[in-house]
């Protein structure tokens, strides 16, 4: 009796140990082919990014030389039509969205300043104030960093430009984003027709129907446009932060594709995983108040001085460049310097 339960158990353990053999060997395949798969991708990344890089030879050398995910930096991201009709009448054409970020990864926070594009302003490369939004049709890129430099007094470490088309694949990339829309409109699509329709409420939307979103401004203003622009970047960032899937994060490279400019370089980019890799940093949106101004008989969007001062304010602290303003972010964020003139 006992014999034949010795058999048992030995013709058992053989099938336990070949089931481990089994099991180890798959799993090393599977391993094999992740990492692969995990080299591919980021030989894949790599080479898309060397793509992107662009530096400015107009650009001075910086002075100090920042690395992202370490440093303290400010990044201006570009948002401009390049489409072919838009190109020949207007040459680099104009930024359609202009978005100052800051990193502080001590903090582990980012800054965020929409600016309005009508917003009256010195512009360096031709010498006189204008809409900031035609600075790029003055110079390109160069131009919007040098004005941007001037409007708050900082350094821009690094820039990054995107075209409607990198926008709208990024976003399908992601699987969409969960955002607000204000209210119901017919509003152009990346083409200049009136082809999107957007519908009032929290709602997860594709690519198409988020630049539409993030460039409306008929029926409200440049400041609720740029607060919407935020919004936008905070929903994509939460959704790139959530990726699981290494085929997701396969499809945002590809999205990124040739429609994507900075002069970071890919190993500087792929730094920003270290930013990220524990969580979504704290994300704080400054809005630059103003008035509506036709004296002229141009449009143009006044910076309310006051305010404009704190925001360069802000911006210096988070930068490390003065010592820190916390009072003044809590009062950036929370009133306008013209809600404070009328206590």
């Amino acid at each position: 009796m006992k014999r034949e339960e010795y058999k048992k158990k030995k013709a058992s353990w053989a099938k336990t140990k070949r089931f481990l053999k089994i099991s180890a060997f798959t799993f090393l395949i599977a391993a094999i082919g992740a990492t692969a798969y995990l080299f591919k991708l980021h030989n894949q990344t790599v080479a898309v990014l060397d793509r992107s890089y662009a530096p400015l030879a107009q650009k001075e050398p910086q002075e100090l030389h920042v690395e992202p995910a370490k440093d303290k930096i400010s990044i201006l991201l570009v948002g401009v039509d390049e489409s072919e009709a838009r190109h020949q009448m207007e040459g680099h054409g104009r930024s359609d969205a202009l978005i100052v970020a800051t990193l502080n990864p001590k903090a582990k926070s980012v800054k965020l300043v929409s600016i309005p594009r009508d917003s009256y302003v010195y512009i360096p490369r031709v010498n006189y104030r204008d809409k900031i939004a035609h600075a790029h049709a003055f110079g390109g890129t160069a131009a919007s960093i040098d004005t941007v430099e001037s409007l708050f007094d900082i350094p821009i470490n690094y820039y990054i430009k995107m075209n409607f088309n990198a926008f709208i694949d990024v976003v399908d990339a992601l699987g969409g984003v969960e955002v607000e829309v204000p209210y119901e409109r017919i509003e152009k699509d990346e083409n200049d027709n009136n082809a999107i329709h957007l519908m009032p409420g929290l709602q997860r939307l594709d690519g198409r129907h988020t630049l539409a979103l993030a460039r409306t401004r008929k029926l409200d203003s440049d400041i609720e446009r740029g607060k919407r622009q935020q919004m936008i970047l905070q929903a994509m960032i939460k959704e790139a932060t959530s990726i699981k899937s290494l085929t997701k994060y396969s499809d945002v490279i590809n999205a990124l594709g040739e429609n994507m400019k900075t002069d970071m370089t890919s190993k500087q980019m792929l730094s920003f995983i270290e930013y990220v890799k524990t969580g979504m940093p704290e994300v704080d949106t400054l809005t630059l108040s103003g008035y509506d101004d036709m004296s002229t008989g141009i449009y143009y969007y006044k910076l309310d001085e006051r305010n404009l001062e704190e925001t360069r304010q802000i911006l210096k602290s988070h930068l490390g460049l003065i010592p820190d303003s916390s009072s003044l972010t809590e009062l950036n964020t929370t009133q306008t310097a013209s809600e404070l003139a009328h206590q």
